[in-house]
């Protein structure tokens, strides 16, 4: 640490968050832990940090700066805590297409993960809403070294659809910088080329859609700051398209990072806001907003809410079309997922069981990292109950397909899954599972 001046942006919010030192230092200790990063500050060290000594490390500085957004409630920067940004801090262009480049440049290039991965989720971060963005395409210049059609935006968008499917596969590790790498090298110079009103809008659509699916399988590695960076270029973009459905999506999108990182109350905002947004929805874009309500509404403790918007959703699928034609990955199988997330929340873990297992019989194969993952949740809440064997099952179906998958979010169930295992040992079943999953699982998900 160096030691300055007393620092008067870090004392200013300090009074203006009304914590105690001891408070504060706990705030910090919880923003480190939820990105990788224990920490064990306390109130003398708070005390210091007033006085003018600045933490070495930049991760520290910025989650002190997380931990005032959220306990203030409104974007906090390192420049008002009095800290100075690092000569790497990742700048975001005010150019709409520069900006895309500049993301997806970092994401491409290996040397820059580190900052990329030092990025943290944020509850203060300002989400545009759609009357800030809808038209906005005045940063979205055209130039005249060529001319794109119809042609060039089937083509981004056939793109999107064979990444999604390789996300859906064998998970977002591998698929995520061969997107990256599209959005720079492909569709950016397709941005700024010269075309029609109507090519224009429907390309702006297209790499909206990109950014969205790039910045979900940035959440599926567990890069949370990065994951908002493409959320928030894919609703400017999508505002500059008029495209109000990719808009909803990634409001959506950023609800269930935020709910899956239990930061309740912003994810119930954001799935809010995706439903206000909404122009007049089907029945399956109901559905499809209505159980992301639900579930936000339910980790929050509105247990009112939770099963008025279940119940909503419930019916809005029944009125949908066949299921053969669903709305992006929402089916049947999806809407029972929100069911037993909804039922779990609310203190129902038999139920949330029950509906876990509809949802995995209703699934399509295709969504083998999603059956991973589900299956997983599925056996820890079997063990929660007490059923020891049956839990042991379903994890090792999760492991018949755990090998072909690349996903942070499907380690994680893996890791704890060792974990939970291990007071169970001396059962042979459970003993059997350890040791198969110690041959198919990497060494340091056993650690």
């Amino acid at each position: 640490m160096a030691k300055g001046q007393p620092n008067e942006g870090l004392q200013r919010l300090y009074d203006e968050s009304n914590w105690s030192l001891s408070q504060f230092a706990r705030a910090v200790n919880l923003v480190g832990s939820e990105n990788g990063t224990p920490l064990k500050y306390n109130q003398s060290a708070v005390h210091h940090w007033l006085g003018g000594t600045v933490p070495r490390s930049d991760a520290v500085r910025r989650f002190i700066v997380e931990a005032f957004s959220r306990r203030l409630q409104r974007p906090v920067t390192l420049v008002e805590a009095g800290f100075t940004p690092p000569a790497d801090h990742p700048m975001s262009p005010t150019d709409t297409v520069e900006g895309v480049i500049e993301l997806g440049r970092q994401d491409m290039d290996p040397s820059r993960r580190r900052v990329l991965g030092a990025g943290l989720f944020s509850v203060a971060l300002t989400i545009p809403g759609w009357p800030d963005v809808i038209g906005r395409a005045e940063a979205v210049q055209t130039g005249k070294a060529s001319r794109i059609g119809m042609n060039e935006v089937d083509m981004v968008i056939s793109m999107t659809e064979r990444v999604s499917d390789l996300d859906d596969q064998f998970g977002g590790r591998h698929a995520r910088p061969m997107a990256a790498s599209f959005m720079v090298n492909t569709v950016a110079p397709y941005l700024r080329a010269d075309a029609t009103e109507e090519v224009r809008k429907a390309m702006l659509s297209a790499a909206s859609d990109l950014l969205y699916l790039t910045g979900y399988m940035a959440v599926d590695e567990g890069l949370h700051g990065l994951a908002q960076r493409y959320y928030v270029r894919a609703l400017e973009l999508a505002g500059a398209a008029e495209d109000h459905l990719t808009y909803c999506t990634t409001l959506r999108g950023m609800s269930v990072q935020a709910v899956d990182l239990r930061h309740s109350s912003k994810a119930l905002d954001l799935a809010d806001a995706a439903a206000a947004a909404s122009p007049k929805a089907g029945p399956r874009m109901f559905a499809f907003l209505a159980g992301q309500q639900a579930h936000a509404a339910a980790q929050s403790g509105d247990r009112t809410t939770a099963l008025r918007k279940i119940n909503e959703a419930e019916s809005a699928m029944e009125r949908a079309e066949s299921r053969g034609k669903p709305f992006g990955s929402y089916d049947p199988s999806s809407l029972n997922y929100h069911i037993s997330q909804v039922r779990y929340e609310l203190g129902d873990v038999a139920g949330s069981v029950e509906a876990m297992q509809q949802s995995d019989q209703l699934r399509y194969g295709v969504y083998r990292r999603a059956r991973v993952r589900h299956r997983a949740t599925l056996a820890e809440r079997q063990l929660q109950l007490g059923h020891l064997e049956a839990a042991c099952a379903t994890w090792h179906l999760a492991l018949d397909d755990f090998p072909m998958v690349q996903s942070g979010r499907a380690d994680d169930r893996v890791k704890s899954m060792f974990g939970l295992l291990r007071p169970h040992l001396k059962n042979g079943t459970a003993r059997d599972l350890y040791e198969r999953a110690r041959t198919v699982a990497p060494a340091m998900l056993a650690s």
